[in-house]
């Protein structure tokens, strides 16, 4: 009966990270359009800055470019979890679980580490509200996704 009881909140959970993830990628697809359309412009009579980074970002601070980067993956991977969430929350069976979970591991590791350089991003203080924002979002989704896992665990076992 406990496997039962889980999964309204596995259910839960699933449209909770994948609204999340979303609001993520929106995010995120906007900082990396932003840092495309105002990045460096460098060409036969342009010199490279003193501090050329690859992964510039004309807004936030040294740690933009990864954090963004990263959330981006974090946000693709877990937004994509949610299909073989939603095919184990239908089926709710042992044999749904593995997919199920691994694939929301997997997500829940991007999201720790895209949640690292939240944290830095954080520790240097020089940020819009818009990367507040996602930042958030990843603090919450690394707390959120986990209770998923654990959640989709809750299948009974064949007796």
């Amino acid at each position: 009966m406990a496997g039962e009881q889980m999964k309204p909140v596995a259910s839960l959970l699933l449209v909770l990270n994948f609204c999340m993830y979303v609001i993520v990628l929106g995010i995120g697809g906007w900082a990396m359009n932003r840092a495309i359309d105002r990045g460096f412009e460098i060409g036969p009579d342009f010199n490279l800055p003193a501090h050329f980074a690859p992964i510039y970002f004309p807004m936030g601070n040294a740690a933009t470019g990864f954090f963004v980067t990263f959330a981006l993956l974090a946000g693709v991977v877990g937004a994509a979890s949610t299909i073989s969430g939603l095919t184990h929350i239908r089926s709710w069976t042992v044999g749904s679980l593995p997919a199920a979970a691994m694939a929301a591991t997997i997500a829940w590791t991007l999201t720790v580490l895209a949640m690292g350089f939240a944290w830095k991003e954080i520790e240097f203080q020089v940020r819009n509200a818009k990367l507040r924002t996602m930042e958030a979002f990843l603090i919450i989704l690394s707390v959120t996704q986990l209770l998923y896992i654990a959640a989709v665990h809750g299948v009974k076992k064949p007796t």
